[in-house]
């Protein structure tokens, strides 16, 4: 923990900002001090040490699609640093009745230290969303109507998933040893077949956008058509140029395994079905969307072959890749008839996963502390006295 601190120490952490939106706006010292503080405080919560840098205020989530693991990492990240949580529903409150998304952001935030936000349903709103919260609440501040500017965390939006990608990143550099040592380090995000359609984007554009900046040579695997925001594709290109890295984008999942020291099969819906699905959601036109469902199903169908399975794991680098998933995984025979991953391949990497989701609550921890905290170097300090 110590050599931890006197990294972070060393580190400009003056711009960190309120806000944690996107991966790629943040500099490369913000994200490692990130991951520093967030192994400071896994280490301390092993030890059976308070975390409690904030002795009250709340913690507001706001949830527009469902989730398990980031709802409950986000309530222990906030309860293990001394925040309480509320959970913000929606169709309880005024928004129904035409309230404004500047009143409601000041509404909930006379005494809230953060707010986290889930909107990844909707291709081209939930970033936009998350952004004129942040707007609300800073103008709120600065007019003085908040005492304290919350801070914003991306729970998941329709571009990326910042406290996912961020813990994969977690668990990468603890199961190579370092940062440093991930580079050269192949991964293939390899979309995977589901037998259910409308998987947002995020998490791929995550991986892609958040690896790339560690001179890892990232393969996108992807059948014909199911491409992700061009924009985020083409920012991959450029931050692996940039490490001295590489990306490149194959049709096969195949070629993408071969030699992979990490392979991350995970569904998603195309770019231009997420685009015409935000339409028809917006119209609330059902059998438009039914429709939509039952073209997409019968496209995914042709792909079935595009499942993570023993035979696949032996091409990676000596047949022993590490396999991640953000979860919950469609595990064929388990809990579909078929899916992303063959049902042994997921069991011996069962426990894998499920460390990969621990890092989770650590993460969205260290950006409350970070986005939330003026001294955060004095603040850990304190914690001890």
């Amino acid at each position: 923990m110590k050599a931890r601190i006197d990294k972070l120490k060393s580190l400009n952490l003056k711009n960190y900002g309120h806000d944690f939106l996107l991966t790629w706006d943040k500099s490369s010292e913000e994200l490692e001090a990130t991951l520093l503080l967030a192994e400071v405080l896994r280490e301390r919560h092993r030890l059976g040490k308070s975390n409690r840098v904030f002795d009250s205020g709340l913690a507001v989530s706001i949830f527009r699609d469902n989730s398990t693991r980031t709802r409950f990492s986000f309530a222990s990240a906030a309860n293990a640093l001394g925040l309480a949580v509320s959970d913000m529903d929606e169709e309880k409150s005024q928004v129904s009745h035409g309230e404004t998304v500047r009143e409601t952001a000041n509404m909930i935030s006379f005494m809230t230290r953060v707010i986290g936000i889930r909107d990844d349903m909707y291709l081209g709103e939930g970033h936009s969303y998350m952004k004129e919260v942040s707007e609300a609440v800073q103008t709120g501040f600065e007019e003085e109507v908040l005492h304290n500017r919350p801070g914003l965390i991306n729970l998941q939006c329709d571009i990326d998933h910042p406290t996912q990608s961020m813990s994969d990143l977690a668990m990468l550099s603890n199961h190579f040893g370092s940062l440093e040592a991930l580079r050269g380090k192949k991964i293939a995000m390899s979309w995977a077949y589901s037998p259910s359609y409308g998987k947002p984007l995020s998490v791929p554009q995550g991986i892609i956008g958040l690896l790339t900046r560690y001179g890892m040579d990232v393969t996108l695997a992807r059948p014909e058509g199911y491409g992700l925001i061009p924009e985020v594709v083409a920012l991959a290109g450029k931050q692996a140029s940039a490490s001295g890295g590489s990306f490149k984008q194959v049709n096969s999942m195949d070629e993408a395994f071969e030699g992979a020291h990490i392979v991350y099969p995970k569904s998603w819906a195309p770019y231009h079905v997420m685009e015409e699905r935000t339409t028809l959601l917006k119209q609330g036109d059902k059998p438009g969307l039914k429709a939509l469902e039952q073209l997409c199903l019968a496209n995914n169908a042709k792909f079935t072959d595009w499942e993570c399975t023993e035979a696949k794991m032996k091409l990676t680098h000596q047949g022993e890749a590490l396999y991640m998933h953000c979860l919950p995984a469609d595990i064929t025979g388990v809990s579909c008839k078929q899916g992303e991953v063959s049902a042994a391949v997921f069991e011996k990497y069962r426990c894998d996963t499920y460390l990969e989701a621990s890092y989770k609550p650590f993460i969205i921890a260290a950006m409350m502390f970070l986005t939330g905290v003026k001294a955060p170097i004095s603040a850990l300090n304190k914690l001890d006295d």
